[in-house]
C-alpha cells in the first residue's frame, strides 16, 4: 500500500511525526505537533465536514499500516501436546513386543514343541563349542556349559515360586467364594494361570534336562545344581478339573519328583574306585526292579558317586541325602540314615566304609530291611 506524506500537508499549520517500523513494515502516526486546541474550522481553516473527512482518512491510514505479529511468534511458549492416543499406543506396543497378556491375565499362548526346544539347546551348545574349544577359552569352556545348563535350572525355580504364589491366592478365593459370578471368574483366571505355569516349568525343564545331556556328552560329567534339588515334574501333573484339583495334583507331583515312586534302593559306601562291582550289582537289581529308585548320600567322591553316576547313565531315578553339618554337627551322618530309612527302601546295599555304613546297615536289619554287603556278596 502507497501512503502518502501528509506531514507537510498544506492544510495542517504544524507538523506530523511519524516512525517506519522495518520488522513490522508498517507506518506508526505517532502526534501531530502545532495543534492547539481551537475548534476544528478555526485551526484547519475548512468546513467541519472536510476537517473529520480529513481525520477519518488518517484513521484509516494508520489502521492500514498497524504492524501485525507474525503467527509463529505469537505463541511461542505454548508447546502442542504431542500425547498418542491410546490406540496408537497398543498399535506400537504390539508392533515393538507382539502379543503380552496383562497383569492378572491368562497367557492364551502355547509352549514350544519339544523337537523345537531340543534343537534350540544344541544350536546353543554347537555355537559354544565350536567358538571355544581349542581356543585360549577353552579352560572356561565347561563353565560357560554349566552355566548355560543352570541358566534354564533358574528359570524353572522362579515359575516353581509363582506357581506357589497361585497356590495361595488360589486357597484365599476358595475361601471367600460366595455364590457370586465375580469370585467365580476370578478363580477360573487363577485357575487358567496356574495350569498356564506348569506348561512354562514343564518347558524350562525340557530346555535343562536338554542342555544337560548335552553337558554329559561335552564334558564326561554329570550336570547337578550348586545347591538344591533337581527335579522334573514332566508327565506327572494330572488333568486341571477345579481348584482342588488343580492343588491336590500340584503337591502330589511335587511329591512324586522329589521321592519319585517305584521300590526305592538304598546305597551306601565308604572311598572305593571298584566301579565295576558297583555296576554290575545295581546293573542285577535293576533288572529285577525295573523302575527302582536309588537312594544314597550324595557323596562327591566314593562308592556313592560311582553309584550316583550310574544311576545318571540308567536313567534310574536317584534321591540324594546328603548330611546336615550345619543342624547336626557331627551326628549329621546318622540322621541322614535315618532319614533314608524313613523313605522304607526294599534293600539296603552297603559297601564297606566307615561306622556310617555299619550304622545304616544294624538300622535296617532292626527295621526288618535286607542288607546286601557286597564286599562279602552275603545278605
Amino acid at each position: 500500500m502507497i501512503i502518502p506524506d501528509i506531514s507537510n500537508h498544506s492544510f495542517f499549520q504544524g507538523t506530523v511525526e511519524t516512525r517506519f517500523d522495518v520488522w513490522g513494515g508498517g507506518v506508526h502516526i505517532i502526534k501531530i505537533a502545532g495543534l492547539g486546541h481551537q475548534g476544528p474550522r478555526k485551526r484547519l481553516g475548512l468546513p467541519d465536514r472536510t476537517a473529520c473527512r480529513l481525520f477519518v482518512a488518517m484513521k484509516a491510514a494508520t489502521v492500514a499500516v498497524q504492524t501485525m505479529e507474525h503467527p509463529m511468534y505469537a505463541h511461542d511458549e505454548f508447546e502442542p501436546d504431542h500425547t498418542s492416543s491410546p490406540t496408537d499406543t497398543m498399535i506400537q506396543d504390539l508392533q515393538l513386543y507382539g502379543y503380552r497378556p496383562a497383569a492378572g491375565e491368562a497367557d492364551p499362548r502355547i509352549t514350544p514343541e519339544d523337537h523345537v526346544i531340543q534343537t534350540a539347546v544344541a544350536d546353543i551348545f554347537d555355537a559354544l563349542i565350536s567358538t571355544m574349544a581349542d581356543t585360549s577359552l577353552d579352560f572356561d569352556l565347561d563353565e560357560i556349559l554349566w552355566s548355560t545348563v543352570n541358566t534354564f535350572h533358574r528359570a524353572a525355580e522362579r515359575i516353581e515360586t509363582k506357581l506357589d504364589d497361585n497356590e495361595q491366592a488360589q486357597k484365599r478365593l476358595q475361601r471367600e467364594q460366595d455364590g457370586s459370578e465375580v469370585k467365580s471368574v476370578q478363580l477360573e483366571t487363577l485357575i487358567d494361570i496356574g495350569q498356564g505355569l506348569i506348561d512354562r516349568r514343564e518347558s524350562m525343564e525340557l530346555f535343562r534336562e536338554t542342555a544337560a545331556d548335552l553337558f554329559l556328552k561335552a564334558t564326561g560329567t554329570h550336570w547337578s545344581p550348586r545347591s538344591g534339588s533337581r527335579t522334573s515334574h514332566r508327565h506327572l501333573t494330572a488333568a486341571m478339573i477345579d481348584s482342588r484339583d488343580f492343588i491336590a495334583a500340584k503337591k502330589r507331583a511335587e511329591t512324586e519328583s522329589l521321592v519319585p515312586p517305584g521300590p526305592k534302593v538304598a546305597f551306601s559306601g565308604g572311598d572305593t574306585t571298584d566301579h565295576r562291582l558297583i555296576w554290575d550289582r545295581l546293573d542285577q537289581i535293576h533288572a529285577k526292579h525295573p523302575d527302582m529308585v536309588l537312594l544314597h548320600g550324595g557323596s562327591p567322591k566314593g562308592a556313592e558317586r560311582i553309584a550316583a553316576t550310574w544311576a545318571s547313565n540308567r536313567k534310574v531315578p536317584q534321591v540324594a541325602f546328603k548330611p546336615d553339618w550345619t543342624k547336626h554337627a557331627k551326628a549329621a551322618p546318622f540322621k541322614r540314615n535315618d532319614q533314608m530309612l524313613d523313605c522304607m527302601p526294599i534293600g539296603v546295599v552297603v559297601f564297606p566304609g566307615t561306622g556310617i555304613q555299619d550304622n545304616l546297615a544294624d538300622k535296617a536289619r532292626k527295621m526288618g530291611i535286607p542288607v546286601y554287603r557286597m564286599a562279602t556278596g552275603s545278605a
